[in-house]
């Protein structure tokens, strides 16, 4: 798969290769999901409170005689069937956690099914459009939120878009940080959730290629699968 290398004006600067199979092969939509649903629900503080009717700041008298008016028994104000009560089951707990694991491969596989989703591109209006565009460099000499827009402009981004950039590249993220559906992350920290939220992917193409390196072919720790085997194969002739 041959992807378009672009330069910040929109010009072309070449292309990358990107195997298919280093992503995944073909779309999981179910393995998609399933990481969206966890990073969505990781996010939640579970700090969520209500107050029950003996929390309720309020009069506990009765409202009414219990006989002889007609109407329904009634209690105090402060019930759960009435508007400004408390609630049958309150909130109380110090903190809920929602927390969704999923296992590491799972997990690592689902991001790059995701990007392989978006490097095949979607359908507007009728027409095919490039979700991912890869940028030869994306530094910039100082921070110009003007200068990051016209960049965006001339890649013809016009919806949510998300920026993946070096931590290192400081000046390029205090430029994009503050345009409207633009969102700024590390791009060794690209996932899933952040892929399928925004309809295009910035980012520039030695990041791009360290990520897909890192994440087909590391362990859990960092570490590389074959540098691991190497280690323990020669810990265990050394004991």
């Amino acid at each position: 798969m041959d992807i378009p290398v672009l330069n910040k004006s929109g010009a072309s600067a070449g292309s990358l290769t990107i195997d298919p199979e280093q992503l995944g092969g073909e779309i999981n939509p179910a393995l998609i999901k399933q990481a969206y649903v966890m990073y969505h629900a990781n996010t939640r503080q579970g700090s969520a409170r209500t107050k029950s009717r003996g929390m309720v700041q309020g009069s506990t008298r009765k409202l009414f005689r219990q006989k002889g008016t007609g109407n329904a028994r009634v209690g105090s104000a402060r019930t759960n069937l009435r508007r400004g009560g408390g609630r049958a089951f309150a909130k109380t707990k110090t903190r809920e956690d929602y927390r969704v694991d999923m296992p590491v491969k799972m997990r690592r596989k689902a991001n790059r099914n995701a990007l392989l989703a978006k490097l095949f591109g979607g359908i507007v209006d009728g027409k095919k459009v490039q979700e991912v565009l890869v940028i030869d460099d994306l530094s910039m000499g100082s921070p110009k939120t003007s200068e990051f827009r016209r960049v965006l402009e001339a890649l013809g981004i016009d919806r949510s878009c998300l920026i993946a950039l070096n931590p290192e590249n400081i000046n390029a993220r205090l430029s994009a940080r503050n345009i409207e559906d633009v969102t700024v992350c590390n791009a060794e920290q690209l996932n899933a959730f952040e892929l399928m939220n925004h309809r295009y992917l910035v980012i520039a193409k030695s990041d791009l290629e360290a990520w897909i390196e890192r994440s087909a072919g590391t362990t859990k720790g960092g570490k590389n699968r074959e540098s691991t085997k190497k280690s323990s194969a020669k810990s265990g002739e050394a004991a």
